[in-house]
């Protein structure tokens, strides 16, 4: 549960972080360079205007004689990119010295006087800003029109924005590592809660501790109320199941045997009705207590089970000389009790040990994130097609098949099922029977 919290979190931390660096900084990237530019062309028209003025200014009104420079250093610069011009009766008077290789004709046509136009044009292929105004020139007996042009090319401010743009990426660069670094250190700390509770959680389940007990924030804190709750409900229902279990478990224990030591147990099919009733007493209590009324299953590592069994199977069937073949992880864990461990490999090979002629194989494959698969192989007669669904059937006379399989495979099914597990039977490469236990930990992730 905790883990797909995490997971969450992290997606949508994840989601945040990408929204910010790919969309939110390109935007504000393009924001910020059309709001310059924008500032470059008001600049611009400022700059000619100041410049409009000066020229005026420095007109003889009297004899009408233009000047020979201006204040102006970026008008009296050669291959400058800003020009002025004076034009009257539709003819060039006069022209600033930045213009004297200035290629270009601007349109000339009339205007109101006074009133002053800016706009891009383009002449020869090439952007301009142009400021134009028509001024009347002389006094009131004498007085004509004239019409002043200055001209700034757009290239010059296209290589401001340009250099511009190139401070202002690395910046954003400087500015994205920061933020991403920023919002790293933040979800990390921020998710150092998550991680404790899960760290606490899989303590519980590996069996190290009883009960969540950390200090957590207060978004937590209901959570790890409600586990400890969960825990400690589960854990008094099974010591009541226990209980429960141990009391039936003397009461019909005691009366069975008096049943098989009295005369009526030398009777054949009288025998035969207590060893069921005996299996099926096992089988119940077996079932009953199981792992899966646990919620909370404690990880059991395998190749130490596996050994004691074939510890055990060695000293019983010493005069098969049976041949042992295993294969077992150190790091396989199985999720869930030991006791259901050992009653499932146990009775699987003691079957095969039963059946077989003088080998079986034990491999158990282990994935940490899927589960792990138990396979136990024998070279006896094997098991047929048609009898292999009906010998996991419950109240079938398990001893009607060949030597040894059958006998409490109830068991074994039951408890495979309680964890969810699943039971495969298929001939062996060794020439018998094949039983494949497989439990699955993808679900619980």
């Amino acid at each position: 549960m905790v883990n797909r919290a995490q997971i969450s979190l992290k997606i949508r931390q994840g989601f945040i972080l990408v929204f910010v660096l790919i969309i939110a900084l390109p935007a504000l990237f393009f924001s910020i360079g059309r709001a310059y530019y924008a500032t470059l062309v008001d600049a611009t028209e400022k700059t000619l205007e100041a410049h409009l003025y000066s020229l005026i200014s420095e007109v003889d009104f009297v004899t009408m004689e233009m000047p020979n420079s201006i204040l102006a250093p970026e008008l009296n610069r050669l291959n400058s990119d800003t020009y002025a011009l004076i034009y009257q009766q539709n003819a060039l008077v006069w022209h600033s010295e930045s213009a004297m290789n200035l290629t270009v004709t601007p349109d000339i046509s009339q205007s109101k006087a006074g009133a002053a136009e800016f706009e891009r044009v383009e002449y020869n292929q090439e952007l301009y800003w142009q400021l134009s105004m028509t001024v009347i020139l002389g006094n009131a007996s004498h007085s004509q029109q004239a019409k002043f042009i200055l001209l700034k090319k757009n290239s010059a401010l296209v290589a401001q924005m340009a250099q511009f743009r190139n401070t202002l990426v690395n910046w954003m660069l400087v500015m994205g590592v920061m933020i991403a670094a920023l919002m790293a250190f933040g979800f990390i700390w921020s998710a150092r809660p998550l991680q404790r509770l899960d760290k606490e959680i899989k303590a519980v389940e590996a069996g190290e501790s009883d009960k969540i007990s950390g200090l957590y924030p207060v978004e937590l804190n209901t959570i790890k109320a409600d586990l400890n709750l969960l825990l400690d409900s589960q854990r008094r229902q099974k010591e009541r199941y226990r209980a429960s279990l141990s009391d039936l478990a003397h009461a019909l224990k005691t009366p069975l045997a008096v049943l098989k030591s009295s005369p009526l147990a030398e009777n054949a099919d009288a025998q035969e009705q207590l060893d069921r009733i005996n299996a099926m007493i096992e089988h119940q209590l077996k079932r009953a207590a199981s792992g899966a009324s646990d919620t909370w299953k404690k990880q059991t590592q395998v190749q130490p089970v596996v050994n004691s069994i074939l510890n055990a199977m060695t000293k019983v069937y010493h005069d098969k000389h049976i041949s042992f073949s295993t294969k077992c992880p150190e790091e396989a864990a199985f999720l869930g009790d030991k006791t259901d461990l050992m009653e499932i490999l146990g009775n699987l090979i003691d079957n095969a040990c039963k059946a077989c002629s003088s080998q079986v194989d034990i491999e158990v494959k282990y994935n940490q994130n899927k589960g792990v698969r138990f396979i136990i192989s024998d070279d006896g007669p094997g098991i047929p097609e048609q009898n292999r669904s009906t010998l996991l059937q419950r109240g079938t006379r398990l001893d009607t098949y060949e030597s040894g399989h059958g006998v409490g495979m109830a068991i074994v099914s039951d408890l495979v099922s309680s964890y969810h597990g699943s039971i495969n039977i298929d001939y062996s490469q060794l020439g018998g029977a094949q039983f494949t236990i497989e439990f699955s930990y993808e679900q619980n992730q």
